[in-house]
């Protein structure tokens, strides 16, 4: 096994970072991770350097950071002499969007289950879940 250190082709490095090679491209397409050394064949090689930056963005993907947010850890990460304000900033605004999408899901459940607790559930057609679906204020329509 290769060390940390030395170059690795797409496939090795993808691995050690817990990502698949066509990320590891997307990411590089986006700017997120800076263009790599090629091989005259023009095969990739990368270094534990960018094996460290994949794990950084795997982790901020896995915590929910969109994209551009990413973007802009990855480069207060890489600027060392960045005030942590600024990174407690973006983290914060996506503390409070995770927090606005939980109030929004969980109002979805509760009409959810009172829309169920609501729906007999037996052979008649009547069917308040489908009526809220329907989205009108009054009876539906007869067909003609």
């Amino acid at each position: 096994m290769k060390a940390i250190g030395e170059g690795m082709n797409i496939g090795e490095a993808a691995q050690k970072a817990g990502v698949t090679p066509k990320m590891v491209r997307h990411y590089e397409a986006l700017g997120l991770l800076p263009k790599v050394h090629r091989t005259e064949s023009g095969y990739r090689v990368y270094t534990g350097n960018e094996v460290h930056t994949l794990r950084f963005i795997k982790r901020s993907r896995d915590l929910g950071f969109s994209m551009a947010e990413i973007a802009e850890l990855v480069k207060l990460w890489q600027d060392r002499r960045r005030p942590s304000a600024s990174v407690r900033k973006v983290a914060s605004a996506h503390l409070a969007d995770l927090d606005r999408k939980i109030q929004e899901l969980e109002a979805m459940r509760n009409t959810l289950r009172h829309l169920i607790h609501c729906c007999q559930g037996d052979d008649r057609p009547d069917c308040p879940i489908l009526e809220d679906l329907e989205g009108l204020s009054g009876p539906a329509p007869k067909a003609a």
